[in-house]
């Protein structure tokens, strides 16, 4: 499995959080790091998770997949998260 980060923003009209939410939260490991970032661990891959979160999105949407390499660098997040981070990494 590999792990990787989804930043989405959702535009004025017809805007669908729930359905992205649900989709983002059915990955068995994910984290809501930030208002519409997400770190997730999946066997798919970006594009496969770009077409299952796309279904909920407007033609105006704009969404990112891109896969975690390993290194990384952060700052304010608890110890917690932080380690978190780490163990995926």
């Amino acid at each position: 499995m590999a792990a990787y980060i989804v930043a989405y923003d959702l535009h004025e009209e017809g805007q669908n959080y729930e359905c992205l939410i649900e989709k983002l939260e059915a990955y068995p490991i994910h984290w809501h790091m930030q208002q519409s970032v997400w770190i997730i661990k999946t066997d798919q891959n970006a594009s496969q998770i770009r077409n299952n979160l796309g279904e909920c999105l407007d033609d105006d949407d704009t969404l990112f997949v891109g896969k975690l390499s390993g290194q990384a660098a952060w700052r304010g997040y608890s110890d917690k998260a932080g380690k978190w981070l780490k163990d995926i990494l």
